[in-house]
């Protein structure tokens, strides 16, 4: 019971961050981006619900989504790379360790080993952090004019 609490805990905060940290939108049209982390959103609490009862076929399939999640069109990928600038490849690296994570979680709930899939996940959650600390802010204040 612990670990699932634990695992809530960690997902319900990932969930805020990934939907809080967008802000509402104050100038221009919602970058696609928007509408991709609110869906990554919900596949880390959709794991977090597999994890929680041994649904390993959810879990699976929910990181997947994870790992393949779609990305912005051309256009917005230019302008964001544009203002993250010398970051890029950083910004760049977390999206590489996100995805490796997800496959991870994905690969473990395959073999129906749940301490794997909470250790990735775990790893994926900090990915998430990680990123979201450094450019959540700094990108809804530039694209949506709200500072966070």
């Amino acid at each position: 019971m612990a670990v699932a609490s634990r695992i809530h805990s960690v997902a319900v905060a990932a969930f805020g961050i990934a939907l809080g940290g967008m802000g509402p939108v104050s100038a221009g049209e919602p970058l696609a981006l928007r509408q991709i982390m609110t869906d990554l959103g919900r596949d880390a609490q959709a794991i977090t619900d597999g994890l929680s009862r041994g649904e390993y076929g959810l879990v699976e399939k929910a990181a997947l989504r994870i790992a393949d999640h779609p990305r912005p069109p051309l256009s917005e990928r230019a302008r964001l790379v544009a203002f993250v600038g010398a970051d890029a490849p950083r910004f760049k690296k977390f999206d590489g360790e996100t995805h490796d994570a997800a496959t991870d979680v994905a690969r473990a709930a395959r073999k129906g080993d749940g301490q794997g899939a909470i250790d990735a996940f775990q790893r994926l959650q900090s990915t998430c952090l990680a990123c979201h600390q450094v450019f959540r802010e700094p990108v809804v204040g530039h694209f949506y004019g709200t500072p966070q």
